[in-house]
């Protein structure tokens, strides 16, 4: 489906989770800095003008990600909540005056909490907070974190069958698996912006110039080798990281960037290995959950799913951070393992009641498990979060796709999305749609007009939206307008020369009008497209194997809500 080049991106691979997240932690460095709201919950007074800053490390020294940071006044109700970025700073904005704690928090360590402090109007305040490793998180394997006392269940193995559960035809079936492939390119960070783009590369240019000067300049190679990973040159990193971990054989940040380099160049087996030598040197809880989490991604790119879900889970467990919650939960919906997935992404969504994303990888295990009403209701809440993210609407749009009975509750949400994108084209293709599917019946003509032109604008802003097409063609079948309606079809087959139904419905047109040796020729096309697709769906089936799960305890057999 075309679109947008947001939308584009949000229905392709967004690119190796590797990469992508060393990138995004060069570019927290410069750039990024967490916000929190208003200490009252509203737009800010001009009083309301200071800040409280600062950033999060362990005891080594090096930055905290995914932290929890708590801002209460002592005169104050609820505390304002920010996570810390991967630079492991935070920033709490448009504050009153008063007097203030800060305090940090993470699974894995110790709290920490700063004195109490007066923040006067228009001051700016820095505050540093240190964790402490948690000695029972690192030494005691068996003492569990924040997130379960013990997962309900336990993957057993994998299965090649394709018995997907649940309810309804072929349709909902694909929608299934589209929604679970969505759910899991999710996982993967966006890229830099332009402006960064061209920062590090101007950093590549200082480094390749030192490294040139002292080629046994350790930190040279290192810093280079790191900065070439982040942008996407992982086989061209890695000559510099090999060079850097053989002159300090010691620095575990060398072996770990080597690692991901190897990953990223594809040598996936030197990566394993060099991850299982990072495991035995005894890190932090941080530390481990990020090595299990590389080797996650390592053996599912070996064709070893189940070890690959195993290592998920050590690193959520470990670190339960949104991240790691969220892998672990899109990993086992991938594998189709529907109530484990609801189980994971349930805790993620209670930890991180602001993330978009743990909500529609929850909603798509709901739908995979069989429960359209409590989709909806999770795709609905994301898109509450933040109303202008395109993500959640898009989910919602493929759920409706796939759906007779439609929501009144996700076209008051598919409404908002055209209202607030007007010339997003997949904005106004699904409002047409589940306003075409409220209707009453075939005779029920009273948003023949507003549907077609929301159609009609969606075609005009991306000419090949063969489904906007698809859908004029409906419309003007149920019309009678059979001019009209051929070609919408022939348009829609022009645009998408693979959809089956395009196909169909121009046959069946030709058909009621008389030409019946092109009507045989579309069934034909049809019918050589269905078996075609039907083949590309088994193999992709059989290639995506299906996790045998069993539950721990009878009682955990009940879903969490």
């Amino acid at each position: 489906m075309n679109g947008s080049n947001s939308n584009a991106q949000f229905f392709g691979h967004f690119g190796s989770r590797i990469v992508a997240r060393v990138l995004v932690t060069i570019a927290a460095l410069a750039l990024i800095t967490v916000e929190g709201g208003s200490a009252h919950g509203q737009s800010a007074s001009p009083e309301d003008s200071a800040t409280v800053q600062g950033s999060v490390r362990d005891s080594g020294g090096r930055p905290v990600a995914a932290a929890i940071v708590h801002l209460q006044a002592t005169s104050g109700p609820q505390p304002l909540t920010v996570h810390t970025d991967s630079a492991g700073t935070y920033r709490f904005s448009a504050l009153g005056h008063g007097e203030y704690v800060v305090r940090a928090e993470l699974a894995g360590y110790g709290k920490a909490t700063s004195g109490s402090f007066v923040l006067g109007e228009n001051q700016n305040k820095s505050i540093d907070l240190t964790l402490e490793s948690s000695k029972t998180a690192v030494s005691d394997p068996g003492a569990q974190t924040e997130f379960f006392d013990e997962p309900s269940f336990t993957v057993a193995g994998v299965t090649d069958s394709t018995n997907l559960g649940g309810h309804g035809s072929n349709t909902i079936a694909r929608t299934k698996e589209a929604l679970a492939k969505d759910t899991v390119s999710l996982g993967s960070e966006p890229h830099a912006a332009p402006s960064l783009a061209t920062s590090l590369s101007s950093q590549e240019r200082y480094l390749q110039e030192a490294v040139a000067r002292e080629p046994g300049n350790f930190a040279a190679n290192q810093k280079l080798g790191k900065l070439l990973v982040a942008e996407g040159k992982a086989r061209e990193a890695t000559r510099y990281l090999e060079r850097a971990t053989e002159l300090n054989p010691s620095s575990y940040e060398s072996a770990y960037q080597l690692a991901i380099a190897y990953a990223g160049s594809g040598d996936y087996q030197r990566s394993r290995s060099h991850v299982r030598t990072l495991l035995t040197r005894g890190r932090d809880a941080q530390d481990n959950a990020a090595l299990h989490h590389l080797l996650g991604e390592v053996e599912g790119k070996l064709g070893n799913p189940v070890e690959a879900v195993r290592e998920y889970q050590l690193a959520a467990e470990l670190n339960p951070s949104e991240m790691n919650l969220f892998d672990w939960g899109s990993e086992l919906l991938q594998h189709r393992a529907n109530q484990p997935a609801i189980e994971v992404f349930s805790k993620g969504d209670r930890l991180f009641p602001r993330s978009a994303r743990m909500l529609l990888g929850l909603g798509a295990a709901w739908y995979a498990n069989g429960s359209y009403d409590q989709a909806v209701q999770r795709f609905c809440d994301a898109s509450d979060l933040d109303p202008a993210d395109a993500t959640p609407y898009l989910f919602m749009g493929r759920l409706q796709s796939a759906e007779t009975i439609p929501s009144e509750r996700l076209a008051e949400k598919l409404e908002r999305f055209v209202r607030l994108q007007p010339e997003n084209p997949l904005a106004n293709y699904y409002y047409a749609l589940i306003l075409w599917k409220l209707r009453k019946g075939p005779e029920d003509s009273a948003n023949w007009t507003p549907v077609e032109s929301l159609l009609q604008k969606a075609v005009r802003l991306d000419p090949k939206l063969g489904a906007g097409h698809l859908q004029l063609g409906v419309l003007y079948s149920e019309q009678k307008d059979f001019r009209q309606a051929i070609l919408a079809y022939q348009k829609a087959i022009e645009t998408s020369p693979q959809m089956e139904e395009a196909h169909y419905r121009l046959a069946q047109i030709y058909k009621r009008t008389g030409e019946n040796l092109k009507a045989k020729q579309e069934f034909e096309v049809f019918d050589q497209l269905s078996k075609k697709k039907a083949e590309e769906v088994e193999r992709e089936r059989r290639e995506i194997q299906q996790f045998v799960y069993k539950l721990r305890d009878p009682a955990a057999a009940t879903q969490p809500q």
